[in-house]
């Protein structure tokens, strides 16, 4: 039987998401959320069920990873495939573990394209959700998971959707001067270069600006 690619998202209602941050030598800050990364022993929004023994093989092999001195790096959004996207990650697990039917992670935002704009946006003060992102065989009459693997957790604004970005930054771009090209674009090839180019630049310029009008 062929693994599924498996994504569950965290909302930040539910993933208890603290942000947390320290000055760096450069001068600016580095940023770190912590919290709920996947949930097992429940029947989650997807209808699945992922056993406690299951999350604590998979978070334990996450674990080991990083311990053994390999990076573990997570991209912007919801992929649709398993492999990492180098130009989309935008940051590094720095830490997993299992507590009670819970698995617990720690990430530490990098100084990439992509990572920027999570700063820029923690820095503002915005909600980001958590999604994992593995494999595994779904049981189609209990929805019970088996052979699950983690293999990241991205940092997503919301659902897997067309336009998956927070409110705020919609209602923002909207009313921005040429705003509504850039939801356009998103609507087109979103993993093109240009387009991410574009749409990282735009959306630091209103995450700018949302903090100059809230300092007024």
């Amino acid at each position: 039987m062929n693994k599924r690619l498996l994504q569950e998202y965290l909302a930040p209602s539910k993933n208890r998401m603290v942000t947390e941050s320290e000055e760096n030598s450069d001068g600016g800050k580095n940023f770190y959320m912590k919290g709920v990364f996947i949930e097992g022993g429940v029947k989650n929004a997807n209808e699945r069920i992922y056993p406690v023994h299951e999350i604590e093989r998979a978070v334990g092999s996450i674990r080991e990873q990083i311990e053994n001195g390999n990076s573990v790096l997570g991209e912007v959004d919801h992929p649709d495939d398993l492999k990492i996207n180098l130009d989309r990650v935008s940051h590094i697990i720095t830490d997993m573990w299992v507590d009670g039917p819970t698995g617990f992670g720690k990430l530490k935002i990098l100084p990439t394209p992509m990572g920027d704009v999570i700063a820029k946006m923690l820095g503002a003060g915005v909600k980001l959700g958590v999604s994992s992102r593995g494999s595994g065989n779904v049981d189609e009459m209990t929805g019970k998971v088996s052979d699950f693997e983690i293999v990241t957790v991205d940092i997503v604004a919301q659902p897997s959707a067309p336009n998956a970005y927070p409110k705020a930054i919609y209602e923002g771009l909207m009313n921005m001067k040429h705003g509504h090209k850039i939801l356009e674009n998103l609507k087109g090839d979103r993993n093109s270069a240009s387009v991410q180019r574009y749409l990282k630049d735009e959306v630091v310029r209103l995450i700018n600006d949302l903090k100059i009008n809230k300092g007024n």
